[in-house]
């Protein structure tokens, strides 16, 4: 397979007061490998409410390959395809929000609830480059 240009993909959900941790973290782990760590740090919200934050660093090549294969399933990848100049920051980083409760119901859908960050492999280091990079990743994961 072939190598997959993203240097790492940062997934954080938050986990309001109102909401299960579990239920949280399992949507999290919707889109990572089996098994990966997810870090957890507990903070206080404005009104002294509880908020705990999960994340997860993808760093590894396969790992990465599958978040992206799971971001790839949405139905609207043609529309995200179509975004990449507005979503691929000049630090060559690609930024989506997932949809939370899709993601604990098993299913890909843009929404709130889950950021997701990647840094892109771009040489020389330009958006351009790094445009062109993912979206040739998102199409080469879309057709398999």
């Amino acid at each position: 397979m072939p190598k997959v240009p993203f240097h790492y993909v940062d997934l954080r959900a938050f986990c309001y007061a109102t909401e299960d941790e579990k239920r949280v973290e399992d949507a999290l782990r919707y889109y990572l490998p089996e098994e990966y760590e997810v870090d957890r740090m507990v903070n206080e919200g404005h009104h002294g409410d509880r908020i705990v934050v999960l994340s997860a660093r993808v760093e590894n090549a396969d790992d990465v390959r599958h978040v992206l294969a799971r971001v790839a399933e949405l139905d609207d990848i043609e529309s995200v395809i179509g975004e990449l100049d507005d979503r691929v920051t000049d630090n060559c980083e690609l930024f989506l929000r997932l949809d939370k409760q899709a993601a604990f119901s098993g299913e890909t859908g843009l929404g709130e609830g889950i950021t997701f960050r990647a840094k892109v492999e771009a040489y020389p280091a330009k958006k351009e480059a790094a445009v062109k990079n993912a979206r040739e990743t998102l199409e080469s994961l879309r057709e398999q």
